[in-house]
This record gives structure tokens, sequence and C-alpha cells, in this order.
């Protein structure tokens, strides 16, 4: 059911105003505001997603912004799915995307979302002491790359029991995370309840284990395997390493290349496969094809656990242009197929 709007303030009533005036007349107007300004009526369109906004408020809107109510009726509030399609159209993909990050996570009240901005190192402190499958729920609500520092901070014997978790969560009724995050409330911060939704799994894993280094990986998929091997073949299918990346066609290569430093490259190629290595050098310049093997001959000895942390940036980097849809990843644990 719709809630009722009660008090309404400026940027709210502008924010219905544009509502009922339309996408075309919204266009217009945000590209005349400032990214403040559009932040600040960005949450106001959010905030009206489950509201519904009776005729009599928008007509007195409408004569306080001296248009005509006649040409107008009830707005039910659309929210951040109509602040999306306005805001890209008004100022473009990359400028509005910061903007909307920025409103989504003002408008956040899921479970856990005040630890976001939590030092791992305390969030572990604080953890550690708790049942296995109730560490798995609060994580399973963080960011992966946070996740996976907090894991590698877990007594080892954790590791692989809260991973093993984490992938077996499924869908976990609301009043049990409620319960949760009320006893979380008291020692860190107050937080709204969420309803019911799916938590968990081979994906979430998947990404969580991206981001471990090589010793924390192997060691819990050696304990994995004992658990459910299965499960851990599924996990390792879909995970994406540095060699999935001779299966990107040569233009995202280039891609990924532009974003990546010479340094990490370099490093990174040290212990990759003769076929990957021939991939990344027949898409760059002779001129650099060269410099760069000059620089890894150059470049002597060099510790393993370096190489691993080029490799992990520039899968990074590969992943956050998959999201952007600069590029697509094929092979392991890929769906995608191009026609």
């Amino acid at each position: 059911m719709m809630a009722k709007l009660k008090k309404i303030d400026g940027p709210q009533k502008a924010a219905i105003f544009l509502m009922a005036m339309g996408d075309e007349f919204s266009k217009a107007i945000f590209k005349g505001l400032a990214d403040q300004e559009i932040r600040l009526l960005g949450k106001r369109m959010a905030a009206l997603e489950d509201v519904t906004i009776s005729v009599d408020t928008v007509q007195t809107i409408m004569d306080e912004f001296h248009q005509l109510s006649s040409e107008v009726s009830g707005v039910t509030g659309k929210g951040i799915d109509y602040l999306r399609g306005a805001l890209v159209s008004a100022i473009g993909q990359d400028k509005a995307k910061p903007i909307l990050d920025s409103i989504s996570q003002a408008m956040d009240t899921a479970a856990f979302s005040s630890l976001r901005g939590i030092d791992s190192s305390l969030l572990v402190e604080y953890l550690k002491g708790e049942h296995p499958q109730t560490i798995a729920l609060v994580l399973a609500h963080l960011d992966h790359l946070k996740v996976a520092q907090i894991i590698k901070e877990m007594p080892e014997k954790l590791q692989s029991e809260i991973i093993f978790r984490i992938a077996n969560l499924g869908m976990v009724p609301s009043g049990i995370i409620e319960d949760v995050d009320d006893v979380l409330k008291q020692e860190i911060e107050a937080m709204g309840s969420v309803e019911s939704k799916k938590l968990g799994g081979i994906e979430t894993v998947a990404e969580i284990m991206n981001q471990l280094d090589h010793n924390t990986e192997n060691m819990i998929f050696a304990s994995l395997e004992e658990m459910d091997a299965d499960l851990a073949e599924s996990i390792r299918q879909k995970m994406f390493v540095f060699e999935d990346l001779i299966n990107i066609d040569n233009r995202g290569i280039q891609t990924i290349l532009k974003e990546i430093t010479n340094e990490d490259l370099s490093l990174a190629l040290k212990t990759a496969s003769e076929g990957l290595k021939g991939q990344i050098l027949k898409n760059m310049s002779s001129r650099a094809s060269e410099m760069l093997l000059e620089d890894m001959e150059a470049m002597g000895p060099v510790k393993l656990s370096d190489v691993e942390s080029a490799q992990q940036n520039i899968v990074r980097v590969a992943r956050k242009l998959e999201a952007a849809g600069k590029i697509v990843i094929g092979g392991k644990g890929g769906e995608d197929v191009l026609i």
C-alpha cells in the first residue's frame, strides 16, 4: 500500500512539479541545474517511490509555480526509476552515475548498510566471536571487496566455513535479518529492517574469492573441497582470473590496456601463459610491445606476491569495464554470446 505524503518542503514541491510536467520539461530543467541542486532534487524524487500525491496537492503546487492546474492530474510517485531516465537523458550516463549513486546511498535503508563505512579490522573484531551463520548473513549485505578483506583477517578455521555458509544462504526470512540487525544496532549503529531477499549464492562467493590473495584462496578451496567438492567446483567456474583475459576479444583487450599502468602489465605478464602474452602484445603497437618486452627483461626476478597483486589490479579493471558495458568477458563462467 502506498503511503500518503504529509509535510512538503520546497525541494519536494519542485520534485512533484517536475514529475507532473513530464520528461521533456524535466530534462530541460536538469540541464540548467548544478550537481548539488540535482542531488537535492533527486533525493526528493527518489523518496516519492511509494508515495501517492493527491490531485489537490498537485494543483496547489502548480498554482505556486504559476502553471495551469487544468493541464495535470494526480501523480503517483515514480521515484528513482523516473529520476534515472530523466537525469541520464539530460546530462549523460557518466555525469549522472555519481549523482545517482550518491542519492541511492543516501536513500539506502537496507539492513547492515551502516557497516559499509566501518573499517574492516573493526568489523573482524566484532564479528569473529559470532556464529559462522550470523557472520555469513551480515557479510552477504556488504561490498565484495570489503567482505574479502574481512575474511582474510578472520581466523583460518572460520574462513572456509563462512564462505560455505554464504554460498548456501538462499532466501532469508526478514524476521531473522531484523533480529540480527537489532543486536548489531546496540553496538554499532541504528538500522532499519529489510524484507526477505535472496542473499549470498555462488556468484557472490566468486566475486569475494576474486578479491582474495592466492594463499587465502587456495586454503579456502582446499577446505571447501572436503566439505562439498561440487560447490567448490561451481565457485571456481564462476570466478574470473587473470588468465581468463585470453577469452576477451581484441577490442576489449585494447580497452583494458588504456586503463592499466605499464608497471602492472609488466609484472602481471611475468607468469602469464604464452597464449595470453601473445594476445596482449598483438593488441599493442610495435613500439609499445617492444618496450614492454624490454621492461620485462630488464626487471629481473620479482616477488610472486607483487605479480599476483598486479594481476588482481588488472582483473579489477576488467570487471569494472565489464560492469560499465565497455567489454564482454567470456570463457570461465561467462554466458555472454555476441551475435
